[in-house]
């Protein structure tokens, strides 16, 4: 049967995605678990089998021998669920945010209500593997990036940490998602009638993302500004990301920082000077793709950083880090 991995939410978009890259994992088999009530499974054919069904308890994570569990749960119910599937001996990867900040009181700013484990936040690593594989591997408890920062500080820090930029003329980050990154629950916003033929902006500088973006690119709050879009698509991420640099460089020097920093890396593809992806490019892969072009004569510089924000964006950033916490090979079931 391979290694027994939960999922907790599996009904919502991101939930239903990790099951399907999970059924084709080699080496894991996923196990739903059932933590509401009122949950209502979709119709299915006459004779259809899928994964196994148990409650979502201490008990039954015990009794099944599961190893991992996934929490594609709002963030109020990882805070809740998370305690008690650690003391199970299972490792947790949350999809969520409620473990992505550093402190209480950073959550309480951006999410305006009160974080419910603090004493978990100092152990939990934030799952992007570019950065903090070594840490991932050890933890028992992984906050899986949100979509937005994966794309974003994939594309920002090594021009943070080449220290070309101009962090006073800030950075710009320009950011479109697909109506899937909001989430399977039905409301106005992202009603059928509400997003087709239409394309609006959200969250104008304060969208709960920033905090990852800042604590994870090396930048200040004064540096960086951020507004996120919706588009009319199922799914997909585009961001394009605006900069200066102190000193004039070239379009090939910048694509060769970013080859430098991500050789090796199996999920990140960097495009020819002056090339850039659209969202088509990435669509239900695990790959984050980057280009950028640049004018030396002003010192403009344009990254477009692009992924599906369903996999990359969250299941199957979640399966990177299960691959790692479970010592498996990290591209196993993604390629």
């Amino acid at each position: 049967m391979g290694i027994l991995v939960g999922v907790v939410g599996f009904r919502g978009y991101s939930g239903a995605e990790l099951v399907s890259i999970l059924d084709r994992h080699p080496a894991v088999t996923p196990v739903l678990m059932e933590h509401r009530s009122d949950s209502e499974d979709r119709p299915r054919p006459r004779g259809w089998q899928g994964p196994k069904c148990i409650p979502c308890t201490a008990e039954a994570v015990r009794g099944e021998g599961i190893a991992a569990v996934f929490l594609c749960t709002p963030h109020e119910a990882s805070m809740e669920l998370t305690p008690h599937l650690l003391d199970t001996g299972a490792k947790v990867v949350d999809l969520s945010a409620a473990f992505r900040l550093k402190s209480g009181e950073e959550y309480q700013r951006w999410y305006k209500e009160a974080h419910t484990a603090q004493q978990l936040l100092p152990e939990a690593a934030y799952g992007l593997p570019e950065f903090y594989r070594d840490r991932i591997r050890p933890a028992r408890l992984i906050a899986n990036p949100g979509c937005y920062p994966t794309a974003a500080n994939l594309a920002i820090r090594p021009l943070v940490e080449s220290g070309w930029l101009d962090l006073g003329a800030g950075i710009v980050c320009d950011a479109k998602s697909g109506v899937s990154g909001a989430g399977r629950k039905p409301s106005l916003k992202t009603s059928f009638c509400e997003v087709t033929e239409n394309f609006s902006a959200y969250s104008l500088l304060d969208h709960r993302h920033v905090p990852e973006v800042l604590g994870n690119s090396g930048l200040e709050l004064s540096q960086f500004s951020f507004t996120a879009q919706l588009i009319p698509i199922h799914r997909g991420i585009l961001e394009t990301i605006y900069f200066r640099t102190a000193e004039p460089v070239t379009t090939a020097s910048i694509v060769e920082l970013y080859e430098r920093r991500y050789h090796g890396e199996p999920f990140v593809r960097i495009y020819e000077p002056g090339k850039v992806p659209d969202i088509a490019a990435v669509a239900h892969t695990n790959f984050c793709d980057i280009g950028v072009k640049y004018d030396p004569a002003t010192r403009r510089g344009v990254v477009v950083s692009v992924e599906d924000n369903l996999v990359k964006g969250a299941a199957g950033q979640a399966i990177q880090n299960m691959n790692l916490i479970l010592g498996r090979p990290e591209t196993e079931g993604l390629l």
